[in-house]
């Protein structure tokens, strides 16, 4: 399995896990907080930061607005109707190259999930890594199609998506000349059961469609995405917030920086404890046989010509001399001399 490059990271089998910050709207629509999560996100040692690129006409009709559609995903109260949340938590064009400059000084690298054509055009101009698709838009082939026309990787959220609607989506990217796809485990509840999370998909759909997979994650805390890693995940989104308290629709469900620290630190810990899947005996477990592993010792005191028999023996530390799976090449011979109980028995005592 081939491995994709983001920038100029390579993300894949046996790669350090490619670890992305999802401020989303966690900035409030307040630059200085995003600026200030996006220093956490650097100081956490995440590869990226994503945000989310919409307005408030390209993601939401009009009857929607006009039922004022609550999302009840978190119990936390938000302020004014559907609109007046969309219209001060997206961000505009200026913003995103602002934000977009301020990534580059902190070298951390900045993308975002579009929602139109117009967004993915914007993107593109900004240079983005990567193009990330929601969850919500994986049966939206039309912007797979014109996303996939863009020559970047795609990261394919399945969140809410059978298996045949997943193979769909990849056939729709793949039918426009692109394969540098990978798609991420999801679920889209806010967050879920432990018992709903189920990480084998992560290797089931490497199997399946033969690219790396990476997770998206909606859960609380750091367990989840580090059993992704173990599991192969090669990326690891989370979201991530400066404030579980701050009002918004993702905050209570996000990594706080205490957190992301932990999850970035110990997912390299996984990946590099992973290692390889050939048996290797280190140089310095081979040194440690010597004081561990056991010798062939006497069980008694035992004259010069005594010929040793199974009750003569017995096997103690230090691993220096005989082993005990040599015994068979002891019993039946004579010993050349005298020796005393415990002693360890060498090659040369034997006749």
């Amino acid at each position: 399995m081939e491995k994709i490059k983001i920038g100029s990271q390579p993300v894949g089998q046996g790669e350090l896990p490619y670890i992305i910050a999802e401020i989303g709207a966690n900035h409030n629509g307040d630059m200085d907080l995003a600026k200030q999560t996006i220093d956490a996100a650097k100081d956490c040692g995440c590869h990226a930061v994503k945000f989310q690129s919409w307005t408030p006409e390209s993601l939401i009709a009009r009857e929607e607005y006009d039922r004022n559609q609550v999302y009840t995903d978190s119990p936390k109260k938000h302020f004014g109707s559907l609109r007046e949340m969309v219209e001060a938590y997206y961000l505009g064009e200026d913003q995103h190259w602002e934000l977009k400059k301020y990534c580059d000084n902190r070298k951390i690298d900045f993308c975002s999930t579009p929602f139109s054509f117009q967004e993915v055009d914007m993107l593109r101009t900004l240079g983005v890594p990567f193009f990330k698709v929601a969850s919500m838009d994986i049966n939206n082939i039309d912007l797979l199609e014109y996303i996939a026309r863009q020559g970047k990787p795609v990261l394919l959220s399945t969140g809410m998506a059978d298996l045949a609607e997943i193979e769909k989506a990849i056939h729709a990217i793949e039918s426009q000349g692109n394969t540098m796809i990978i798609p991420l485990h999801c679920i889209s509840v806010y967050p879920p059961k432990y018992t709903d999370i189920n990480l084998n998909n992560i290797p089931m759909l490497n199997q399946t469609f033969g690219y790396p997979v990476g997770f998206s994650d909606h859960s609380i805390g750091v367990s989840i995405p580090l059993a992704a890693v173990a599991l192969g995940a090669c990326i690891i989104e989370k979201h991530f917030t400066l404030d579980k308290d701050l009002p918004g629709w993702d905050h209570e469900i996000s990594a706080d920086p205490k957190e992301m620290k932990r999850v970035v630190d110990e997912c390299r810990n996984v990946a590099e404890a992973l290692g390889s899947c050939r048996r290797i005996v280190l140089k310095a477990e081979v040194e440690k046989r010597k004081k561990f592993r056991r010798s062939v010792v006497l069980t008694g005191d035992f004259s010069a010509g005594h010929i040793l028999q199974h009750t003569d023996i017995s096997y103690k530390r230090p691993g220096t001399a005989i082993s005990p799976d040599e015994k068979k090449y002891v019993l039946g011979r004579k010993l050349k001399h005298a020796m005393k109980r415990d002693d360890v028995l060498q090659w040369e005592d034997l006749v």
